[in-house]
């Protein structure tokens, strides 16, 4: 208990928040003060309460003295920065405990006609009312003047200030009428103004689409838009109070009106239209099951050509509205304390997040999709809503996983921790599920990167390019390792996909080989394990991928050629280095191993033989290609491991899957400035073979890849038995295959093994036949 105290308060007191980052920085204020006042709400002794009260009755004094002081020019900036700074922390303690401020609420209200000309004078404005909003309905018997001041003061600033004044305002507004003066005619009044003017408008464009009235208008329009929405978040219009007898559905009617400008030519008046409903919905959130709401959203979000401010809006508007939803529930769960003891609790709350979890379920494949999308914004908002859908338990989170995942490869560090902190939480609430969906999640990871990748013709790659080369998925990796079965289970089904059934693009192949290579493995089971399931998709590829090029040019021949004699169909059918190696097929395995690597003429001999094999069509050229990057990618990362980890042939040889987990439990000792670079694949996506024409010298390529392959398919098992201290000619031979495929560069086959592997190999029981051959 006292470990999980200690992690909290460490998580939301002593975390750093980001400079740009206020509303973070405002949480964490309140959640200290909070506490702080919580604590002793029952003792009889209250130190806090005592100091919280000195403070707001000090800065309420300091308010006053800078006032004086801001008619004295020479310090006008800085005075006013200060007077903003004392306003904004009396909000913040109005916040927790609004009852500090009741005595002080009188000296506020004058604040509200403060002319505005700065940045600074428009924030005292929004914090006044914010401030009121929460101390005026808890006055004893205010004044009738002082609530009718502070009721047209509000309304002034509505009808001559912009989008955060007015939505401060209408929120005051809301707290004073509904809470405290029910002056329902006087807001009646104003949103009759607004909604009659979007009205007309709506009827002159009908009218006449291109009518330069509604241009002259505009700003008419948008603030109306705004207005209207605003006025509707914080009053239920339907209720007799404001409509009286009349039979007309507001919301209905304002969901109309609101709708019709959501399809105007200006984007700018469509996103006012969006943002007018989204308030609108806050207030009436079953809107949101209507047909065409429903159309507009989920277009706005799924079609690829649409605005970004527009998906962004959407996104925001769902946002606001589970941001209310949390704050109302939260209410209810302090209202609910208070009469707990009388009440059921079933009836608590179902209805609400019945409410909610239903409207999340109607968006939320939308929302998850706009993730794929170039725009940071777009990806950080579909983030925040995702993130407080699963915080409220609204939906069932392994669909959200593979997102998650995908949004851990983020190039921006904070929206990367916000999806690996949810994946987090999800792991710890159901063990299981990201391992579940963990390999979707990397195919999806490499979806978000296409998406955000802005030049097309770079291949899109799978680690960071820092100094650290970090995996984009490594901290899925790290969450998954810890279980063998589970870390076992996710490896060998990405090496899987290099498998030639399996039709993995090439780009993708890429990007999960960059992946392997720069895990964050510990020990060196990891990647011994990679390495010996390496082999065993190699030999099974390697040889599918041979015949079928084989078959290609056999069938290709018979039909170009009248074959005269059985003799001649065999020879024409067969390339020269194929029946070379029928015949030495019956050679001595050394000897034919000697043969096979002994010199370039020879295999210019070879290269020549197959080409004049090759059918017309080069579909079958482009084909090997093309599957043959899998097995090129497996064999660099084979390599790329073996360099990274300083292991030799041996050692490798010597892992089984099968040992207990002990024999390899050794940490990993990692060389440094061993990189990840393959450079065949690289150079294939960048040249686009796949749909560029054949030209002779990419043919004869082509080949010398088929006969390098071919050799090191012949040469895949080491020898078992060798003289000591002689280096193999089937080594040879592979290790010249491997070199020619890899273009260049030693494999490094030879590195003699450390000390470890030395004493690791006479340790263990079976070992003998790795120092005979060492």
């Amino acid at each position: 208990l006292q470990k999980l105290v200690n992690e909290t308060f460490q998580k939301l007191w002593f975390t750093p928040t980001p400079h740009h980052d206020k509303e973070a920085m405002t949480r964490k204020i309140l959640n200290i003060t909070d506490v702080l006042l919580k604590s002793e709400e029952d003792a009889s002794y209250k130190p806090v309460k005592k100091a919280c009260t000195q403070l707001v009755d000090n800065l309420v004094e300091h308010i006053l003295k800078y006032e004086e002081s801001l008619s004295d020019s020479d310090n006008k900036g800085v005075n006013s920065g200060r007077l903003v700074a004392c306003i904004t922390t009396l909000f913040l303690f109005s916040k927790i405990r609004p009852q500090l401020m009741v005595k002080h609420a009188m000296t506020m209200q004058p604040y509200l006609t403060t002319k505005c000309s700065t940045q600074n004078d428009f924030m005292v404005i929004c914090n006044v009312a914010k401030i009121l909003e929460l101390v005026v309905p808890l006055m004893e018997h205010p004044s009738e003047t002082f609530l009718a001041t502070i009721e047209e003061d509000l309304m002034k600033l509505i009808i001559k200030y912009g989008m955060t004044v007015v939505q401060h305002c209408v929120s005051c507004l809301g707290a004073v009428v509904n809470k405290v003066t029910q002056n329902y005619k006087f807001v009646w009044a104003c949103f009759n103004r607004y909604y009659g003017a979007l009205s007309k408008l709506k009827s002159q464009h009908q009218e006449d689409p291109n009518s330069t009235i509604l241009t002259a208008n505009k700003p008419a329009l948008l603030r109306s838009l705004f207005t209207v929405g605003a006025l509707c978040r914080h009053f239920d219009f339907d209720q007799e109070d404001f409509k009286g007898n009349s039979k007309v559905n507001i919301k209905d009617k304002v969901l109309e009106l609101l709708m019709y400008f959501t399809k105007h030519s200006d984007e700018e008046v469509q996103t006012k239209a969006i943002i007018g409903l989204g308030f609108a919905f806050i207030q009436h959130p079953s809107l949101m099951f209507e047909q065409e709401v429903k159309t507009l959203y989920n277009s706005i979000l799924s079609d690829k050509n649409c605005s970004v401010n527009l998906k962004i809006q959407v996104l925001k508007n769902l946002q606001t509205y589970l941001q209310e939803e949390d704050t109302r529930m939260q209410q209810a769960d302090r209202d609910w304390k208070k009469v707990a003891k009388q009440e059921d609790l079933k009836e608590m709350g179902d209805i609400s997040s019945g409410m909610s979890s239903s409207i999340m379920q109607l968006y939320l494949k939308q929302v998850l999709e706009a993730f794929f999308h170039t725009q940071s914004s777009v990806r950080h908002f579909a983030l925040n809503v995702i993130a407080l859908t699963l915080n409220q338990g609204l939906i069932h989170p392994v669909q959200c996983v593979p997102y998650l995942i995908a949004m851990g490869t983020d190039p921006e560090p904070s929206m990367r921790n916000k999806a690996d902190q949810q994946l987090v939480e999800i792991d710890k609430k159901y063990a299981g599920f990201i391992h579940m969906k963990a390999v979707a999640g990397m195919k999806m990871s490499y979806q978000v990167q296409q998406a955000i990748n802005t030049c097309p013709k770079d291949p899109v790659r799978g680690f960071r390019h820092d100094e650290s080369s970090s995996a984009l998925c490594s901290h899925l990796y790290s969450m998954i390792r810890g279980n063998r079965q589970h870390r076992r289970a996710f490896l060998i089904s990405l090496l899987n996909l290099f498998d030639d059934t399996a039709k993995t693009e090439v780009n993708m192949l890429l990007y999960i080989a960059d992946n392997l290579a720069c895990f964050p493995y510990q020990t060196q089971e990891e990647p011994l394990f990679i390495m010996h399931h390496i082999d065993i998709t190699l030999s099974v590829s390697g040889s599918n991928l041979l015949q079928s090029f084989k078959e290609s040019m056999v069938k290709d021949k018979k039909k170009e050629r009248k074959p005269s004699s059985d003799e001649e169909t065999e020879s024409d059918s067969n390339s020269g280095s194929e029946s070379e190696s029928e015949e030495e097929a019956s050679k001595p395995r050394r000897l034919r191993k000697r043969v096979d690597s002994d010199s370039d003429s020879d295999e210019e001999n070879d290269i020549n033989a197959v080409m004049k094999c090759l059918p017309e069509n080069s579909a079958p050229l482009i084909e090997f290609a093309n599957v043959s990057q899998g097995i090129l990618l497996l064999l660099m990362l084979k390599q790329h491991l073996k360099n990274l980890c300083g292991f030799s042939d041996s050692k490798i040889q010597k892992y089984s899957p099968s040992e207990s987990a002990k024999v390899y439990d050794k940490a990993i000792n990692r060389k440094t400035g061993v990189h990840f670079h393959p450079k065949q694949t690289l150079d294939f996506l960048r040249s686009d073979m796949a749909n560029s024409k054949i030209t002779e010298e990419v043919k004869r390529n082509i080949v010398k890849q088929y006969l390098d392959f071919k050799l090191l398919m012949e040469h895949l098992d080491p020898d078992e038995e060798e003289e000591d201290g002689e280096v193999s000619a089937s080594t040879n031979a592979r290790n010249k295959a491997i070199t020619s495929l890899l273009g260049g560069g030693s494999p490094k086959n030879n590195a003699a093994e450390t000390e470890d592997d030395e004493s690791d190999g006479e340790d263990r029981g079976g070992g003998t036949s790795g120092v005979r051959r060492r």
